[in-house]
């Protein structure tokens, strides 16, 4: 296959043209301002409600961000009869028991990331929403950006060939006192930083046959910090390495027979990659200005919107085998490197 001379272009519909619907925030903390305020400001969806476990704190986030009820229940919130899906935003440790409220109650449900703490608790979610027959998906919004579709498009074409190797890695400074430091709530880079690497090896490698690595404490008896290598059935092999010590560039590149690709800025927010040639002679960039969430977090509302209206009950921007695989992944690194969250009790 010749090299192209172009890279395709992006096919997510433009995000005024997504059919409103009325969404309840489940959870007032900084992701839920966050996803908040990029669905008002570039979309048309109807942010109606927010529920807390508290009256005060609910009342405070909806003044603050024009929200016109707000719930001091989380029970509260799902049973509201005019409310079409819930954005769970609350932290990941509480993920399985949120999603399955809403779920019980007959809502569809876009759950933030990672979908929960393991396997099995993701399983049992999905099972509820399909046998209650609601939409349901895991907010890992990188998947859903207009440059993650151009570079789906560029694998499906073919045109690296076939992947050899993956090399990624994500690491950021978070002061002490933030819940990532907090055994109590699932903390520790991989799951709210290591999410997103491991779901990019994962979906181009598949779920690993072997996983080897490494991790270290830290003192708050939570993991500081840890990397691991990775092969499957075809001998391709991937790594990643996560940190809750200090930012790192936060890139990917991918290797194939033919070609290769690499981020040239954060891989998993808005912005720039290229596509080489497999010696390097040819190049392609698919450009865009860097962002972050304020920049990329409404896509996935309204591509959820978009789905819903047509009567679809999971993402094609990320299905819900791709978040199941990728918890499959994440429990093969814990148990690769030693993180057992039932120590902390938070599962079986």
């Amino acid at each position: 296959m010749p090299f192209p001379t172009a890279l395709p272009t992006f096919r997510i519909k433009p995000a005024k043209d997504a059919p409103p619907l009325r969404w309840g925030i489940l959870g007032t903390g900084w992701i839920a301002a966050k996803f908040t305020e990029s669905v008002k400001v570039h979309t048309r969806q109807v942010i109606a409600a927010v529920g807390s476990r508290s009256q005060d704190s609910a009342d405070r986030f909806a003044r603050e961000w024009g929200v016109e009820k707000a719930y001091g229940s989380y029970e509260a919130l799902v049973q509201a009869p005019d409310l079409d899906i819930i954005y769970v935003a609350t932290p990941h440790g509480q993920h399985h028991e949120h999603a399955l409220l809403a779920i019980e109650a007959g809502k569809h449900v876009l759950v933030e990331k990672p979908i929960a703490l393991n396997h099995a608790q993701a399983a049992e979610m999905v099972a509820a929403a399909r046998r209650k027959g609601v939409f349901f998906a895991e907010a890992l919004w990188t998947y859903f950006l207009p440059k993650f579709d151009v570079f789906q498009q560029v694998l499906d074409a073919g045109l690296i060939g076939e992947i050899k190797s993956v090399y990624t890695e994500y690491g950021e400074y978070l002061p002490r006192d933030h819940r990532i430091f907090n055994p109590s709530l699932a903390g520790g880079p991989l799951l709210d930083l290591g999410i997103y690497p491991v779901s990019l090896l994962t979906q181009l490698l598949g779920v690993p046959s072997r996983v080897v690595g490494l991790a270290t404490p830290d003192s708050a008896g939570v993991n500081g910090h840890l990397a691991v290598a990775m092969v499957n059935d075809r001998g391709a092999q991937g790594t990643m390495a996560t940190t809750l010590y200090g930012f790192t560039p936060t890139n990917a590149a991918i290797v194939g027979t033919t070609g290769s690709i690499r981020f040239t800025t954060e891989f998993n927010l808005p912005g720039s990659f290229e596509v080489w040639s497999l010696d390097g002679s040819a190049r392609l960039k698919y450009e865009e200005p860097r962002g972050a969430h304020f920049e990329g977090l409404y896509h996935q509302a309204t591509s959820v919107a978009h789905t819903i209206a047509a009567g679809g009950l999971e993402s094609p921007c990320r299905p819900l085998e791709s978040s199941l695989d990728t918890m499959t992944t994440l429990d093969a690194i814990r148990k690769a490197v030693g993180i057992d969250f039932a120590e902390a009790g938070l599962i079986a």
